[in-house]
């Protein structure tokens, strides 16, 4: 759990909590015409070279790390969503659940695969080389060890900063409330 505490970084973190947080009821329901986001913009494409550099760099930060139990985890809320609406299915639904799980274990790997090619479109091939060699320096090392532990400790400060912020704006909207002769 340490090594894992010190891989993840904000933009992982995110991945965890978009992975691993949204109820899959919301995963199954399409979203409402205007809601609904529009696809992304292809990637460009990228040498074989550029996409080795990437998943290097991904292996480096070990970035696997964010994703690891994304198929375990689709597999039970999928299970869990079925059962709220088939209660009498459950002895069926947790055996079906056991043959999903192996039909599509190892699927998180694509996962990888598509960010090694965003990193491949988003960096030039030498960029990716410098990169690799950058993360194999002792600051680079350095930075793969503490940067981690840096983005946790400012994510707390930006919590605690929020929350001192929140009362301010609180204390304003209710001074300016009894300016106008109203209590909240």
């Amino acid at each position: 759990m340490k090594r894992l505490s010190r891989t993840l970084s904000a933009a992982g973190l995110a991945m965890v909590l978009a992975l691993a947080g949204v109820p899959a009821g919301a995963q199954q329901q399409p979203a409402p015409p205007k809601q609904q986001q529009s696809a992304p913009p292809p990637l460009k494409p990228a040498s074989p070279a550029a996409i080795a550099a990437a998943k290097e760099i991904l292996t480096m930060k070990n970035a696997s790390a964010m994703y690891a139990n994304a198929v375990p985890n689709i597999v039970q809320q999928t299970k869990d969503v079925l059962l709220q609406n088939n209660l009498n299915y459950q002895k069926d639904l947790n055996e079906v659940a056991v043959i999903v799980a192996q039909n599509v274990a190892g699927r998180e790997k694509e996962i990888g695969e598509g960010m090694a090619k965003i990193y491949a479109s988003e960096f030039t091939e030498q960029e990716l080389k410098d990169l690799v060699t950058f993360y194999k320096s002792p600051l680079g090392q350095k930075l793969l060890l503490t940067e981690p532990r840096a983005i946790q400790f400012s994510m707390s400060y930006m919590n605690q900063w929020a929350q001192q912020f929140a009362e301010t704006v609180n204390a304003q909207f209710r001074a300016e409330m009894r300016k106008r002769g109203k209590e909240i």
